[in-house]
C-alpha cells in the first residue's frame, strides 16, 4: 500500500474530525458505525491524506461507508466492489485502497469476485463487515446466517449451516486473512494496521452487530465465547478485553493450524495466515506493460488478420 505522506505546516496534521462528512444513516447501535470510526482512528494514526485514499464499496448496509469519510470513494454495484478496486490497483498503484464488502455483497453475488480478487492478490484491504444478515432489504437470509434464525426469507428458520467465512478465505488461497470485531476498537485499528502493511489483498473480517434486525448475533457484552490469537507476527490482543478470556499462540505462517482453528467451533480474532511472499497480478501485468514493446493500432490488429 502506499505510504502516509508527512505533514508540514502548509498541510497540517490530519484528524477524525476531517475525515468526517455528514452524519451516518444507519440504525441506532448498529456495528458500522464503529467500523468507520476505527478505519478513521487508522487512517489518523498513520497519517492518510483524504486525496491519496480511496474507499470502494458495493451494495448494502456497508455501501454507504465512502459517504461518511471525506475521501476518495465510489459506491459501486452490487457484488462489483472488487472489480472496480481491481482497476484502482492496476491504474492508480500509489492510492490507498480500501474496500468494503458485507457478509451477502462479498459470499453471493460478489463471491466469484472475492474468489479472483483474493487469487490474483490484489493489493488492498478488504473490509468485509458481517452481520450473518441482509439488514437493508429487511431481514433476509444471508451467506453466514446462522442455522435455524429466523428471517423474511425463511420465517421457520434458516435451513442450512452457514459459510465458515475464514476457512473459506484460507482456502482460496489468500495471503493476509485476519478476524476482528466492531466492539473491539483497539483491534479493529492494530488490525487494519497489519493490513494496510501488507502487500497484496488483505481480508479483514469484522464481525458487526446488527440490533434492529438480529440483537442476539454476537453477544458483545461476554468474552466466554471467543479467543485471541497472538505471536510476534500477529495481531495484539485488544488490551480491554484480553485478560477476561483466552489467548493462544499461533504462528501466522502456519497453514494448516489456521485451518483448524478456523474449523473450530470456538470463535478466534487475530491473525490467522499471512504469507508475504505471494506476488501480486496487478503488480506483474504493470510490469509486463512497462516492458512490452509499444505497437500502433494497425500492428496491433494485425495479429487477427484471417
Amino acid at each position: 500500500m502506499a505510504t502516509a505522506e508527512p505533514t508540514t505546516p502548509e498541510q497540517p496534521a490530519i484528524t477524525v474530525k476531517d475525515l468526517n462528512t455528514e452524519n451516518p444513516r444507519w440504525c441506532a447501535g448498529c456495528g458500522d458505525f464503529s467500523i468507520i470510526m476505527g478505519l478513521k482512528r487508522f487512517m489518523v494514526n498513520q497519517q492518510l491524506v483524504p486525496h491519496n485514499s480511496v474507499n470502494v464499496s458495493g451494495i448494502g448496509c456497508s455501501g454507504r461507508a465512502p459517504f461518511y469519510i471525506n475521501a476518495y470513494g465510489v459506491h459501486s454495484i452490487h457484488g462489483r466492489a472488487i472489480p472496480v478496486a481491481t482497476g484502482l490497483a492496476l491504474t492508480r498503484p500509489e492510492l490507498n485502497l480500501f474496500v468494503h464488502s458485507g457478509d451477502g455483497d462479498a459470499l453471493s453475488i460478489g463471491g466469484t469476485h472475492l474468489i479472483h480478487g483474493m487469487n490474483k492478490n490484489i493489493n488492498c484491504t478488504f473490509i468485509m463487515y458481517d452481520n450473518e444478515i441482509y439488514a437493508l432489504t429487511k431481514s433476509q437470509t444471508s451467506p453466514t446466517t446462522r442455522k435455524g434464525h429466523k428471517t423474511n426469507t425463511q420465517p421457520v428458520g434458516t435451513y442450512l449451516e452457514p459459510l465458515h467465512v475464514i476457512r473459506v478465505a484460507l482456502g482460496i488461497g489468500g495471503s493476509f486473512i485476519a478476524s476482528t470485531a466492531d466492539w473491539m476498537q483497539d483491534h479493529l485499528v492494530s488490525t487494519l494496521d497489519a493490513a494496510f502493511k501488507h502487500k497484496g489483498f488483505s481480508f479483514v473480517h469484522v464481525s458487526q452487530r446488527c440490533p434492529h434486525f438480529d440483537p442476539n448475533n454476537f453477544d458483545h457484552k461476554s468474552s466466554d465465547w471467543f479467543s485471541f490469537l497472538k505471536h510476534e507476527n500477529g495481531i495484539p490482543p485488544d488490551k480491554r478485553i484480553a485478560e477476561k478470556t483466552e489467548q493462544v499462540d499461533h504462528d501466522p505462517s502456519n497453514l494448516a493450524r489456521a485451518f483448524e482453528l478456523a474449523s473450530a467451533e470456538r470463535t478466534y480474532f487475530g491473525l490467522f495466515y499471512h504469507d508475504p511472499n505471494k506476488p501480486c497480478y496487478d503488480e506483474i501485468l504493470r510490469e509486463q506493460v512497462k516492458n512490452t514493446k509499444q505497437k500502433s493500432h494497425e500492428e496491433l490488429f494485425n495479429d487477427f488478420k484471417i
